[in-house]
């Protein structure tokens, strides 16, 4: 019979925390932070400063620090809005162990 471990929680994929870009940081708050957390947090952003368009509820306005994000771009549709929030998230680095 195999042991379960409840108290063991994943550390990768959409839950592992990562560093966040300073653009970044100035929408969502400090990191770091999971993808998770960062999709919640920047939605949170869209709606409060009602960013989305009124006609397609896909697609963002950016205001001028989501045009940090967006790589300049004053429109992007929830899709693209993604791959270019990806390009803002690094992996934290694992502590090294000293000998």
């Amino acid at each position: 019979m195999a042991k379960s471990e409840p108290n063991r929680q994943a550390q990768g994929g959409l839950t592992k925390p990562m560093k966040l870009s300073p653009e970044l940081q100035e929408v969502v708050g400090p990191g770091p932070m999971p993808r998770t957390e960062v999709t919640k947090a920047l939605w949170a952003y869209i709606k409060e400063n009602k960013l989305q368009d009124e006609n397609d509820g896909r697609t963002i306005i950016a205001d001028e620090k989501l045009k940090k994000i967006f790589d300049g771009q004053e429109k992007v549709n929830m899709f693209e809005m993604t791959k270019l929030v990806s390009k803002h998230l690094t992996a934290e680095e694992k502590e090294e162990k000293e000998n």
